[in-house]
C-alpha cells in the first residue's frame, strides 16, 4: 500500500500567490474586527474585572485562543483556570466562565455554560451567532461577525473552515487585555514576574 496515494498535490507557492494571501487574511481581519459592537467588548471586558475566578472553555482552534487569552488574563493577577486541565477546581457562584464556539452549538463548550449556569456562575461568550444556544446562556456577548466553519460557500470569507472567527477572536481578546492592563498602574515588568518559569 502507497501511504501517499491519497496525497493531495499542491503545486508550487510563490512569493506573489504568498503576498496575495498576506492581503487577503489582513483585509477580511480588518473587516470583521471593524464590525464588532465596542460595547459587547467592554462589557464583557467589566465581567472580567468583577471579580472571582475566571475559567475558560473552547474546542479545538477557538479553544487554543482561549488559552492564550488565559494566560494573559493570569499575567494581569486574575485567578485563572483552563477547563479540562487536571488541576482545574469546580466552577461556582461568583465565577466567569469565558466561552468560544464560532456556531454557538459545539457540544462541550455548550455543556460547560449549562453546567456554569447552574452553578450560578456568569458567562462570557464569543460567537457568530447570536441565536445560539450558547449565545442564550451569556450574561455577556461578543457577536463576531465572522462565517462558521462549516459554511463553505460563504460570501463572508475565502478562508477555510472557521479560520477568520479564530483570528478575529485572538483580536478581540488581546484587545480586553490591553484595555483592562491601560486601566492599571501596573507596569510591564510587574506582569513579567507572573511569568512562567519552568519551561
Amino acid at each position: 500500500m502507497n501511504p501517499t496515494a491519497d496525497a493531495t498535490t499542491i503545486a508550487p507557492t510563490t512569493g506573489r500567490d504568498v503576498a496575495h494571501n498576506l492581503s487577503l487574511v489582513r483585509d477580511e481581519i480588518t473587516d470583521t474586527a471593524a464590525k464588532i459592537d465596542p460595547q459587547e467588548l467592554a462589557g464583557l471586558a467589566s465581567h472580567l474585572n468583577h471579580g472571582g475566578r475566571v475559567f475558560v472553555a473552547g474546542a479545538g482552534r477557538s479553544g487554543l485562543v482561549l488559552r492564550m487569552a488565559a494566560m494573559r488574563l493570569m499575567h494581569l493577577g486574575l485567578n485563572v483556570h483552563v477547563a479540562g486541565d487536571t488541576t482545574t477546581p469546580a466552577i461556582t457562584e461568583g465565577d466567569l466562565l469565558l466561552v468560544a464556539s464560532g456556531s454557538g452549538t459545539t457540544s462541550g463548550v455548550v455543556k460547560s455554560a449549562e453546567t456554569a449556569a447552574k452553578t450560578g456562575a456568569r458567562i462570557a461568550a464569543f460567537t457568530t451567532n447570536p441565536d445560539s444556544p450558547l449565545a442564550g446562556l451569556a450574561d455577556a456577548l461578543v457577536i463576531i461577525p465572522a462565517a462558521q466553519k462549516t459554511d463553505h460557500g460563504s460570501s463572508v470569507t475565502r478562508q477555510y473552515s472557521g479560520s477568520l472567527f479564530e483570528q478575529v477572536l485572538f483580536l478581540a481578546t488581546e484587545a480586553i487585555f490591553q484595555s483592562l492592563w491601560d486601566n492599571t498602574d501596573v507596569p510591564a515588568e510587574e506582569l513579567w514576574t507572573r511569568h512562567a518559569n519552568l519551561e
